[in-house]
């Protein structure tokens, strides 16, 4: 009896951690600066200033479907540059783990270790045992125009593409 009631009591407090709004279309993107994978500062909001902000959230770097998901990105890098798309990964993982997945995977965009969850909490983004949901973001100057709740992986690319061919032309 009292096994099953702490379960529910832990299962309960995992299911209210990941009870944080997720953005909506038009909210301003998170105020936060967190460190990257050299553990340099990186600050969000100026990151993406002046042109789209593609941020992407994975749940661990060098497993299988995050790989699959960077790397869709990575491939697709001069076609997401060409139409004015800054790239940004963020994960509860530390800087040298993100450091590792940026080297063996050649990626050419900045990953946020985000292993104290500001990001993954401000962002709405909350897994199971503090992992993000895979998900993606799309800003053009600071506001959310797009985003992706259940973010692909391999195609995660593809899916970004054809909604910058949706927005308005105001937004292109």
């Amino acid at each position: 009896m009292i096994r099953g009631a702490l379960f529910f009591l832990l299962l309960g407090t995992m299911v209210a951690d990941m009870s944080a709004a997720e953005l909506k279309l038009g909210d301003k993107i998170p105020a936060l600066t967190l460190p990257d994978q050299d553990g340099k500062p990186l600050d969000l909001a100026t990151y993406g200033s002046g042109s789209y902000l593609l941020v992407f959230f994975y749940p661990k770097a060098n497993t299988p479907g995050c790989t699959a998901q960077a790397c869709s990105l990575r491939d697709a890098e001069t076609r997401l540059k060409e139409r004015g798309v800054r790239v940004l990964g963020i994960s509860a993982d530390k800087p040298d783990a993100q450091k590792a997945f940026v080297a063996e995977q050649k990626l050419p965009y900045p990953l946020i270790a985000d292993s104290e969850g500001k990001a993954i909490h401000a962002f709405g983004v909350q897994g199971l045992f503090g992992f993000a949901r895979r998900s993606a973001f799309l800003f053009h100057d600071g506001k959310l125009v797009w985003r992706d709740a259940k973010a692909s992986t391999k195609d995660q690319a593809d899916i970004v593409l054809k909604a910058l061919d949706t927005l308005s032309p105001a937004k292109r």
